[in-house]
């Protein structure tokens, strides 16, 4: 099965970091994000919102390695992690923020349960 997830999940994630880096004002607007009198908001979102996951998701796919799926675990652990704090914290738009966390939350723990059943 995993080997069927695990690279699933490195795809959607490269799909929607493209989105972050080839369209960032798009993304900006998805994300109720405002880019104001600069454009570094733009540079910010092509590198956090796009490259990196891009990035994640081709070293993923490249390498193959158990450990690299378990990092991008992390990194949406992370992600939902921070999501669930705005949710209580910031009172987003509740039904936005929770598939936004959703998924978040679903792909990290697919991707982490089995580095945590293994030990």
């Amino acid at each position: 099965m995993y080997d069927l997830v695990f690279p699933a999940l490195a795809l959607l994630t490269i799909a929607l970091g493209l989105f972050g880096l080839v369209a960032p004002r798009y993304t900006a607007g998805a994300l109720d994000l405002e880019t104001t009198r600069s454009t570094m908001g733009l540079s910010e979102l092509r590198a956090s919102a796009g490259g990196l996951f891009v990035a994640m998701g081709i070293v993923c796919l490249w390498t193959g390695d158990p450990g690299a799926y378990a990092m991008l675990g992390v990194a949406y652990a992370g992600a939902a992690t921070g999501r669930l704090a705005s949710i209580f914290i910031d009172n987003p738009p509740k039904r936005k923020a929770f598939v936004f966390f959703l998924f978040e939350a679903v792909p990290a723990a697919i991707l982490i349960a089995p580095v945590l059943t293994n030990r």
